[in-house]
């Protein structure tokens, strides 16, 4: 493998896994891209009294599993002196409470979380084609002439199911269907009506039964009809027709069985209540990480201490002024002191502001330059005149903070921030320049020094960037790839295309 190709294939690698970290995380796991996006959650409750008999006792309470287009967080059991155990079945889960002997009335309580989650799709499995029912007549006459009538004017399941259901919410419904409409069995139940028609025609079928979701403190399940095109399964509201689950809709359970079931005591009140509780999509993401106890969970910058998460919010940011700090000087050919210095002392602009700290800067790099010309008359060795610089530069220091805060700008106060040992650096590096090359050239890698760190805070103090750096860490990779991409760039640099533009124009 030669090395351009290896070159490449590491700057693809690095960037691909990035970026694939940051897909998954915003995608799957819903990390926000916007650090105030506020994210709606809900607590279900249920709530079952029981009056005791005089043996023991159990109660059944079915649990929600599957519910396309949500999300569930955790779930709690409130119950004192009661056994509890959850059974688990391949389209069921049940929570059973179990006691020898109870004296008095008693509570039982389920709660849960629920969240949006529009990549989860998940429902019951693919089932397998109905049998065709057999009814007593006339009802057996009834639903075959019903079904024939209903496929002649539709063209595929969802359009004989919604035809189906038009016919039951009918004002003026068939004599067929106003069999199935006054018999006893199926008097006010839209639902069954429709999946045994529906299984007359051999669609597989189910009923579903959950909640909307707002914030009320007692609420009912609603049925909802479930049919299957063997590909998916299509959600129909039984009292209009419509095709399609709402957003806020959950559903906890299928079938026509009741959802608990009491033995050895009565059953005095099963209350259902919602309370919305919003969330930030940050602190929502994090709490679905955990949950479901993925393999990004523990590398995130959230687990560590708030003191540590402060630090770790400002280093994230330092490559991507070294980034900004390769495309001016590589690309752009903007001259500067260092590698690094403008980096830093951008940061130190996150404290005092832009325009008042690039006049501190100025001042401290103007007056120390002075003061450096007359140390190199005194010719003192080279570490003691830097300790020299270094003294006078705190010096400066804490004289514009004496001077601010005598007239009251309290942002002087901040000067204290910036890198002392950074402005001596580039005192003793302009003095340098100053002598071997020209006070031209010390003037204009200081004033590039000075852009270069302008820029650099005005990227990182963006909101976007400080919450994307923080939050997906692993966008360094993406930086550290495209740093290695421009690591091999020799083409022009725009200051040069702008110096041989003369040139340029005489070749033409």
């Amino acid at each position: 493998m030669s090395r351009r190709v290896h070159w490449l294939a590491l700057v693809l690698v690095l960037i691909a896994t990035g970026m694939s970290i940051a897909v998954y995380k915003h995608r799957v796991l819903g990390y926000p891209l916007q650090a105030e996006t506020i994210e709606p959650t809900w607590i279900v409750q249920a709530r079952m009294q029981i009056t005791p008999g005089n043996g023991p006792i159990k109660a059944s309470l079915r649990l929600p599993t599957n519910s396309p287009g949500m999300g569930q967080l955790r779930e709690n059991f409130i119950s004192r002196g009661y056994g509890l155990t959850v059974q688990e079945g391949s389209d069921r889960r049940e929570a059973v409470w179990t006691v020898r002997r109870a004296t008095q009335r008693q509570s039982l309580y389920y709660q849960s979380v629920f969240y949006r989650d529009p990549v989860s799709q998940t429902f019951l499995p693919r089932p397998a084609f109905p049998e065709v029912p057999s009814l007593e007549e006339p009802f057996q006459t009834a639903m075959l002439s019903t079904v024939e009538e209903v496929r002649r004017q539709s063209a595929d399941i969802a359009s004989f199911t919604t035809s189906l259901l038009k016919r039951i919410n009918s004002s003026a419904p068939t004599e067929e269907m106003a069999l199935f409409l006054n018999s006893p069995d199926y008097r006010g139940h839209r639902v069954r009506i429709a999946r045994v028609i529906l299984a007359g025609a051999r669609i597989p079928s189910v009923q579903v039964n959950g909640f909307y979701l707002s914030d009320v403190s007692r609420t009912q399940p609603v049925r909802w009809l479930a049919v299957h095109n063997q590909r998916e399964w299509l959600f129909f509201d039984p009292a209009t027709g419509q095709m399609g689950l709402p957003d806020n809709f959950l559903i906890w359970w299928t079938g026509e069985s009741p959802p608990i079931d009491v033995e050895g005591a009565d059953l005095v009140d099963l209350a259902w209540s919602i309370r919305r509780n919003d969330l930030t999509a940050l602190d929502l993401a994090e709490q679905r990480s955990a949950a479901h106890a993925t393999w990004l969970a523990p590398f995130s910058l959230f687990n560590l201490p708030v003191q540590a998460q402060a630090v770790y919010a400002v280093l994230m940011l330092v490559p991507i002024g070294a980034f900004i700090m390769i495309l001016m000087r590589n690309v752009v050919g903007m001259p500067s002191f260092g590698t690094f210095m403008p980096v830093l002392i951008a940061l130190a602009f996150r404290e005092t502001g832009l325009l008042a700290g690039l006049v501190m800067f100025s001042i401290v790099v103007a007056v120390g330059l002075s003061l450096r010309f007359y140390l190199a008359r005194l010719h003192l060795l080279l570490v003691p005149r830097l300790t020299a610089v270094l003294i006078i530069v705190v010096f400066l220091m804490v004289l514009l903070s004496l001077a601010s805060h005598s007239l009251g700008w309290e942002v002087g106060l901040s000067v204290g921030l910036f890198p002392m040992v950074i402005l001596a650096m580039i005192i003793e590096r302009m003095s340098i320049v100053w002598e071997e090359r020209g006070p031209s050239d010390a003037l204009k890698e200081g004033l590039g020094s000075a852009v270069i760190a302008a820029l650099a805070f005005l990227v990182m103090s963006l909101p976007l960037v400080q919450h994307l750096a923080f939050v997906y860490p692993e966008l360094m990779l993406v930086v550290l790839g495209l740093t290695i991409l421009m690591g091999r760039y020799s083409g022009y640099r725009f200051n040069e295309l702008i110096r041989f533009r003369a040139l340029a124009r005489s070749v033409k």
